[in-house]
């Protein structure tokens, strides 16, 4: 047993409609709306959403979690399949998650000591990802021999931060990624 609860079916149904319902309401109306709304939308009382999530931070916290996970998945099988695209489109769905992570309320200001443990390990397993693709691509030749991951890993976070602040939309960020992307690129 790894001492998490094992929920019933009816229950880990309730928390998935809530997840899911957290999510739309809180990218749609943003953190502060009442943990009421969320509940409506869900189709389930107040209470099942305190049985699941003590307060509104566990809850974002959450669905961040999730979204990483999710990301975190794509972005292995995408290193799976590696060509000379893998590292931007896992680039792309990166800083894409910036723009929602904005509008959950989740700063990036958050020390990575004080997000949750399944979360620290989601993003670890999303940078050994990130590496193996760097390498790959290194590799062939795409990137520069020079680059070192937490470099990537900067340049990332330099594109996530100004998505997040100025809400690029599916154009600006392939523009921005691109421009990024030609300063790695091998000679």
């Amino acid at each position: 047993m790894t001492g998490e609860r094992v929920l019933r079916a009816d229950a880990q149904r309730n928390r998935v409609r809530v997840l899911d319902a957290a999510e739309s309401v809180f990218a749609a109306y943003g953190v502060d709306v009442p943990i009421e709304e969320v509940a409506r939308t869900a189709g389930v009382g107040v209470g099942t959403i305190y049985r699941h999530f003590p307060n509104k931070r566990d809850l974002v916290d959450a669905i961040v979690t999730e979204r990483m996970r999710r990301l975190a998945g794509q972005a292995r099988t995408r290193a799976a399949q590696p060509d000379s695209l893998a590292l931007f489109e896992v680039a792309d769905w990166i800083v894409a998650e910036a723009t929602v992570k904005k509008h959950l309320g989740a700063t990036t200001s958050t020390p990575a000591s004080d997000k949750p443990p399944a979360l620290q390990a989601i993003a670890a397993d999303l940078r050994a990802t990130l590496t193996d693709l760097l390498t790959a691509e290194q590799r062939s030749g795409t990137i520069r021999s020079d680059l070192e991951p937490p470099d990537l890993l900067m340049t990332l976070y330099g594109l996530s931060a100004a998505a997040e602040h100025y809400g690029w939309d599916e154009t600006a960020r392939h523009r921005a990624i691109s421009l990024a992307f030609e300063g790695l690129r091998g000679r």
